[in-house]
């Protein structure tokens, strides 16, 4: 089981943070790996997906928002809200405050670039390393 922190260092991560998500579900999906992102609420679901549309124009990452479709089971990237009951996958990004429950062999977590914003990604790296997880850090 592993635990991955990506730090939000380069200007475009910083400028819009979830284009770091959409990098980070590209190598997911370019690995055949079926991702889980759990997104804070409603809002930044619908805007992680707009911009999974956009993010690159020459390639198309194959994602929806849990409960909007039938088949969320085949979605490569599956987007979860809170209110949300959806079966974890072994490779989840968690967005939000809590670590993600459920059983997984990997999650990813994107650390903000405000040094002030990071308490809750210090008591989750712990949370982590508790749980017996091998944790990294990855400065981005």
């Amino acid at each position: 089981m592993r635990a991955d922190f990506y730090l939000i260092d380069k200007e475009r991560f910083r400028a819009q943070p979830l284009l770091l998500v959409c990098e980070l579900a590209r190598k997911a999906y370019a690995a055949s790996q079926p991702l889980l992102v759990l997104a804070r609420d409603s809002a930044q679901a619908e805007a992680l997906d707009d911009l999974l549309w956009s993010f690159d124009p020459d390639e198309y990452l194959p994602h929806q928002i849990a409960g909007m479709d039938e088949d969320d089971d085949e979605a490569p990237i599956l987007i979860a809200t809170p209110d949300m009951d959806v079966p974890a996958r072994p490779l989840l990004l968690n967005l939000r405050d809590d670590p993600p429950a459920g059983r997984f062999e990997r999650v990813l977590e994107v650390v903000p670039a405000d040094p002030a914003a990071r308490a809750p990604l210090r008591a989750r790296w712990k949370h982590y390393q508790a749980l017996g997880f091998e944790v990294n850090k990855h400065d981005m």
